[in-house]
């Protein structure tokens, strides 16, 4: 319609309409009687399918063109029985999910079972049910559990890792739960090191790339040897040749300690690791004598003498002339005391004078006591081995500072611990018939050893790193 044209009168419009329909009720009366009755049918439904596409087309939807539909070669129209179905598409593979729970300070199994959604029923099957449960109970901070649950969350498994090399897996069965222990082998590599003393052993041990415990380690080999409170000087030396584990291509932790040399005032300590024809392993110089003697020099390391045995000396707190029965040891409080030997603790408590205290049997012969301890690790009866940390220094009882109180008893005689080493039994060498396998099994760390001692004094004549 034009904008400018008047729309033509209700009247025209009226009758022109019922023309129309006049002419078109005739025309559709003509088909009626023509065609079939279901015809009719079927084109009735045809026609109310187009006026419902027509209503529910969104309306704000765009129209769009048109596009005639590609022909279908005839050769594509096989029959229904010959076509090959569409392939299905595969599920995704199910991936199982750990939740993971760290062991606190203080926590049980209830309480883990609890935080990761599972109650005290399920921690009862677990560790009655699986042949290694009960093992699970004894748990230890910074260990991890992890839990495994179905689709409605039931418990179908339990993941405890001990270690890093350790973990046992509890994994319900038809049974019950069943375990499953898996351990790894770390990878050993063979390294060395070398170190000069300048203040102290343990300062050295970290200028050449030491742990604290491969410190430890080397003065407990040569603890029977060398005091290392009096004995080090400046310009001792040692070499080390030891191993390093490796888990997945990165240091796990420190090997054990293969040869080492220590010389001190110009004499010189070999010391070797040995296995002998018994499966006892300790450490033996080259002529097969163990390093390992009765009694340590010293039962506390890296420390200094604040009072040695004094018959006749003035007590600083009673201001009394009091017998110094043993020899003072200066230390920071929570350094580690040793048990100079083998034995059975004796006694183990607190006194008034002697603060925490720990008394040692060895044997019918002797007897070390060690007093004004911070902690006692060790309780009366026990049975401990030669540098077994039996405690730490403190400064309880009638004390003026943190140190270890160190006696030694001979025969109920107290005698100097500084020297009585002197009278103590020698230490235990191989059998002459082990002395050849000896050789044979130690020949190529000797060999090394000689080597490192050789590049050192080079290095100190020509001022240049030996490592």
């Amino acid at each position: 319609m034009s904008a400018g044209r008047r729309p033509r009168g209700a009247t025209a419009i009226r009758e022109e309409e019922a023309r129309l329909r006049g002419a078109n009720f005739s025309q559709l009366t003509q088909l009626k009687n023509r065609l079939p009755q279901k015809h009719l049918l079927t084109a009735a439904a045809i026609l109310a399918c187009v006026v419902l596409v027509v209503f529910i087309m969104p309306a704000d939807q765009p129209a769009q063109p048109v596009e005639p539909a590609p022909a279908i070669p005839e050769t594509a129209a096989a029959p229904a029985d010959e076509r090959q179905a569409a392939p299905e598409p595969t599920a995704p593979a199910a991936i199982d999910t750990w939740a993971q729970q760290t062991v606190r300070k203080g926590d049980n199994l209830s309480l883990i079972f609890k935080r990761a959604g599972f109650n005290d029923g399920d921690v009862h099957r677990v560790v009655t049910q699986a042949p290694d449960g009960k093992s699970l109970a004894r748990i230890y901070p910074g260990q991890t559990i992890a839990f495994l649950s179905d689709d409605q969350g039931k418990l179908e498994a339990v993941r405890h890792v001990k270690s890093p090399l350790v973990t046992v897996t509890y994994t319900l069965t038809e049974q019950g739960f069943d375990s499953a222990v898996t351990e790894r082998s770390p990878e050993s590599r063979e390294t060395w090191t070398s170190g000069e003393i300048t203040s102290s052993l343990f300062l050295a041990g970290q200028d050449a790339g030491l742990s604290h415990n491969m410190i430890m380690e080397l003065a407990n080999i040569f603890g029977g040897v060398i005091d290392f409170v009096l004995d080090p000087r400046t310009g001792d030396s040692f070499h080390l040749i030891y191993e390093e584990l490796y888990l997945d291509g990165e240091k796990y932790k420190d090997g054990t300690i293969i040869a080492a040399s220590f010389t001190n005032q110009g004499e010189t300590f070999n010391a070797y690791r040995y296995r002998d024809s018994q499966g006892d392993v300790s450490y033996y110089n080259e002529d097969g004598v163990s390093m390992r003697k009765a009694f340590l020099l010293a039962p506390v390391d890296f420390t200094r003498i604040s009072s040695n045995f004094n018959p006749n000396r003035l007590h600083p707190i009673y201001k009394t002339k009091r017998p110094h029965r043993g020899t003072d040891y200066a230390a920071p409080t929570g350094t580690p005391v040793f048990a100079a030997g083998d034995g059975r603790v004796s006694r183990a408590g607190y006194s008034r004078a002697n603060g925490n205290y720990v008394f040692i049997q060895h044997g019918e012969q002797y007897v070390t006591r060690y007093l004004h301890l911070h902690k006692r690790k060790v309780k009366q009866g026990q049975r401990v081995s030669q540098s077994q940390v039996i405690g730490t220094v403190g400064a309880t009882g009638a004390a003026t500072g943190p140190h270890l109180h160190y006696e030694f008893l001979m025969n109920g005689v107290h005698r100097n611990p500084r020297t009585i080493h002197k009278k103590l039994p020698k230490a235990k060498s191989l059998p002459k018939t082990e002395m050849a396998q000896f050789r044979q099994a130690t020949h190529k760390a000797s060999e090394q050893l000689a080597s490192l001692r050789s590049n050192n004094t080079l290095a100190m004549n020509t001022g240049t790193d030996a490592r």
